[in-house]
């Protein structure tokens, strides 16, 4: 994804890159990455981390320190980890979002209006993505269903391990399963299953570069609001 935003950045004049953060120091491009956070020099005024959530606690932690929105688009967040992104938000602005892509947004604000209708239905949700990936099921999955479960006051169950029980679906649970393989992007289905028929929406992302404009609309938008925590909502409001 580091690729892909510098891609983008090179169609537009608004944004520039200063430098970046990874694993190895290099200057492969027009700007040094460093592999130390102290080490930087340059002036930063927002940050766009694509990464592991170990990686995003230490870029947290610089930002907090400097006073730097930060964008972040990593997955794989523990609830107690979340709960850490919120508290750091009292102190510097924060967009996060388990996916940049406003579509999904939008599949999201569909599947609430069908929820709202299907209550009665058994909801399911199909994820695949490339081999890569290391959480499963994907930060998008969870961001959908959670779209969904505001309309039931919370009350649904998420089951990630039905295979490893031998039980009858509960009629309270919205059910995961997960598929890795090849270089798929990224592909979310979410089933309402009736009596007698069943409707599915799904969202194909057939390249990573809508990740990235997502991510640098989240930064534009984001340099320009108070400290808080923000989201895809937010954005496209």
């Amino acid at each position: 994804m580091g690729k892909e935003i510098i891609e983008a950045v090179k169609k537009q004049k608004e944004i520039k890159i200063v430098c970046g953060f990874d694993l190895k120091e290099n200057k492969e491009n027009d700007f040094l990455i460093y592999s130390d956070l102290e080490n930087i020099k340059e002036k930063v005024d927002v940050i766009i981390d694509f990464s592991v959530p170990v990686a995003t606690f230490r870029i947290l932690e610089y930002a907090k320190k400097n006073k730097i929105p930060i964008v972040i688009a990593t997955t794989g967040f523990s609830e107690e980890q979340l709960k850490q992104i919120e508290e750091i938000s009292k102190e510097i602005p924060i967009f996060r979002s388990a996916n940049m892509s406003l579509e999904i947004n939008l599949m999201a604000n569909i599947l609430q209006k069908i929820a709202k209708v299907l209550k009665k239905s058994d909801i399911e949700i199909l994820e695949t993505h490339h081999n890569q990936k290391i959480d499963a099921p994907s930060g998008t999955a969870i961001l959908l269903a959670d779209a969904i479960n505001k309309v039931f006051d919370g009350k649904k169950e998420y089951d990630f391990s039905r295979m490893q029980k031998r039980e009858k679906r509960s009629k309270n649970e919205i059910g995961f399963s997960s598929i890795r393989g090849g270089n798929i992007v990224g592909e979310h289905t979410v089933q309402f299953f009736g009596e007698n028929e069943t409707l599915e929406i799904t969202h194909k992302s057939y390249s990573r570069q809508v990740f990235a404009e997502g991510a640098l609309k989240a930064a534009s938008f984001l340099i320009k609001q108070p400290i808080g925590l923000y989201n895809m909502e937010d954005l496209v409001k």
